[in-house]
């Protein structure tokens, strides 16, 4: 189940225990990433591009439901809608 990822205008609440704001995220992503390796062989990622992804599974950090977290709106979304329509 892929699961939707919050927004200006929404956020995740767990339907379980009310949580807002503490969650364990699996997710998936391909990446494009420049790799630079120096003489002496150590390597550190110099860019990074995020091609695809996907978030599979949110767990509630609080309560440990993973079905139970959905997308609601955000209190002040009505202030973020109409500073974007500027």
């Amino acid at each position: 189940m892929v699961v939707p990822v919050p927004s200006a205008t929404t956020r995740w609440r767990c339907t379980t225990c009310g949580n807002l704001t503490r969650f364990d995220v699996i997710r998936s992503a391909r990446t494009r990433e420049f790799w630079h390796v120096d003489l002496g062989g150590d390597t550190s990622v110099e860019e990074t591009e995020q091609l695809a992804g996907s978030i599979e599974q949110v767990r509630c950090r609080w309560c440990g439901s993973v079905n139970s977290v959905v997308l609601v709106p955000r209190p002040d979304a009505a202030v973020v809608e109409e500073s974007d329509r500027r």
